[in-house]
Protein backbone atom coordinates (compact mmCIF):
# COMPACT_ATOMS: atom_id res chain seq x y z
CA UNK A 1 0.00 0.00 0.00
CA UNK A 2 1.24 3.66 -0.90
CA UNK A 3 0.28 6.47 -2.10
CA UNK A 4 -1.42 6.72 -6.02
CA UNK A 5 1.09 10.14 -6.64
CA UNK A 6 -0.32 9.78 -10.52
CA UNK A 7 -4.07 10.50 -9.35
CA UNK A 8 -3.23 12.80 -6.80
CA UNK A 9 -2.99 10.86 -3.77
CA UNK A 10 -0.80 13.48 -1.48
CA UNK A 11 -2.18 16.88 -1.67
CA UNK A 12 1.08 19.60 -0.78
CA UNK A 13 0.80 22.03 2.14
CA UNK A 14 -0.57 25.45 -0.32
CA UNK A 15 1.09 28.92 -0.18
CA UNK A 16 -0.30 32.31 -1.40
CA UNK A 17 1.79 33.74 -4.09
CA UNK A 18 -0.46 36.63 -4.95
CA UNK A 19 -3.16 38.45 -2.90
CA UNK A 20 -6.82 37.90 -3.41
CA UNK A 21 -8.06 41.60 -3.06
CA UNK A 22 -8.82 43.23 -6.47
CA UNK A 23 -7.56 46.61 -4.39
CA UNK A 24 -4.74 48.29 -6.78
CA UNK A 25 -2.31 50.37 -4.12
CA UNK A 26 -1.82 46.78 -2.57
CA UNK A 27 -0.91 45.21 -5.78
CA UNK A 28 1.50 48.13 -6.32
CA UNK A 29 2.61 47.29 -2.48
CA UNK A 30 3.01 43.91 -3.77
CA UNK A 31 5.03 44.79 -6.79
CA UNK A 32 7.41 47.03 -5.06
CA UNK A 33 8.04 43.91 -2.30
CA UNK A 34 8.63 41.19 -4.99
CA UNK A 35 11.27 43.13 -6.54
CA UNK A 36 12.61 43.71 -2.96
CA UNK A 37 12.76 40.30 -1.95
CA UNK A 38 14.62 39.29 -5.69
CA UNK A 39 16.96 42.06 -5.46
CA UNK A 40 17.89 42.22 -1.81
CA UNK A 41 18.99 39.61 0.85
CA UNK A 42 17.04 40.96 3.73
CA UNK A 43 14.22 38.80 4.89
CA UNK A 44 12.34 41.45 6.45
CA UNK A 45 11.33 42.30 2.91
CA UNK A 46 10.17 38.47 2.61
CA UNK A 47 8.27 38.74 5.98
CA UNK A 48 6.44 41.62 4.83
CA UNK A 49 5.64 40.34 1.41
CA UNK A 50 4.32 37.17 3.10
CA UNK A 51 1.98 38.72 5.31
CA UNK A 52 0.66 41.31 2.37
CA UNK A 53 -0.75 37.84 0.74
CA UNK A 54 -2.57 37.20 3.89
CA UNK A 55 -6.22 37.35 4.23
CA UNK A 56 -7.92 40.28 6.12
CA UNK A 57 -9.04 37.70 9.33
CA UNK A 58 -4.98 36.86 9.53
CA UNK A 59 -4.17 40.34 9.50
CA UNK A 60 -5.27 41.83 12.42
CA UNK A 61 -5.19 45.09 13.91
CA UNK A 62 -2.70 46.31 16.55
CA UNK A 63 -3.75 48.97 19.35
CA UNK A 64 -1.96 51.83 20.58
CA UNK A 65 -1.43 50.15 24.16
CA UNK A 66 0.33 47.27 22.45
CA UNK A 67 2.47 49.83 19.98
CA UNK A 68 3.60 51.62 22.74
CA UNK A 69 4.26 48.67 24.44
CA UNK A 70 6.90 47.21 21.40
CA UNK A 71 8.30 50.71 20.95
CA UNK A 72 9.39 51.63 24.28
CA UNK A 73 13.48 52.76 24.11
CA UNK A 74 13.00 52.31 20.29
CA UNK A 75 12.30 56.32 19.33
CA UNK A 76 14.51 55.75 16.67
CA UNK A 77 12.94 52.78 14.70
CA UNK A 78 9.70 52.80 12.40
CA UNK A 79 7.52 50.73 13.40
CA UNK A 80 6.05 48.46 10.21
CA UNK A 81 2.19 47.25 10.62
CA UNK A 82 0.72 44.92 8.16
CA UNK A 83 -2.64 45.91 9.26
CA UNK A 84 -4.42 48.79 10.98
CA UNK A 85 -3.72 50.62 13.93
CA UNK A 86 -6.24 51.59 16.38
CA UNK A 87 -7.13 53.77 18.94
CA UNK A 88 -6.86 53.20 22.50
CA UNK A 89 -8.92 55.37 24.88
CA UNK A 90 -7.55 54.16 27.87
CA UNK A 91 -3.50 55.24 26.87
CA UNK A 92 -3.84 59.11 27.74
CA UNK A 93 -0.16 60.21 26.91
CA UNK A 94 0.78 58.84 23.12
CA UNK A 95 4.83 59.07 22.76
CA UNK A 96 6.33 60.54 19.46
CA UNK A 97 6.94 57.13 16.93
CA UNK A 98 6.81 56.66 13.55
CA UNK A 99 4.71 54.22 12.29
CA UNK A 100 3.68 52.71 8.98
CA UNK A 101 0.52 50.94 8.71
CA UNK A 102 -1.73 49.88 5.63
CA UNK A 103 -4.69 51.91 7.89
CA UNK A 104 -5.16 53.91 10.88
CA UNK A 105 -8.20 55.21 12.10
CA UNK A 106 -8.96 58.26 12.15
CA UNK A 107 -8.27 59.07 15.91
CA UNK A 108 -4.73 57.32 16.24
CA UNK A 109 -3.78 59.12 13.33
CA UNK A 110 -4.56 62.68 14.93
CA UNK A 111 -3.01 61.52 18.31
CA UNK A 112 0.24 60.14 16.63
CA UNK A 113 0.56 63.46 14.56
CA UNK A 114 -0.27 65.97 17.88
CA UNK A 115 2.64 63.70 20.06
CA UNK A 116 4.92 64.72 17.40
CA UNK A 117 5.45 61.23 15.39
CA UNK A 118 5.03 60.62 11.80
CA UNK A 119 1.92 58.06 10.22
CA UNK A 120 3.58 56.88 7.31
CA UNK A 121 1.61 55.23 4.40
CA UNK A 122 -1.57 55.06 4.66
CA UNK A 123 -4.01 53.12 1.76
Amino acid sequence: MGIDLVTGGRSKRTKRTAPRSDDIYLKLLVKLYKFLVRRTQSSFNAVILKRLFMSRTNKPPISLKRLITFMKEKEDKIAVIVGTVNDDKWVYEVPAMNVAALRFTETIRARILKSGGRGLFDL
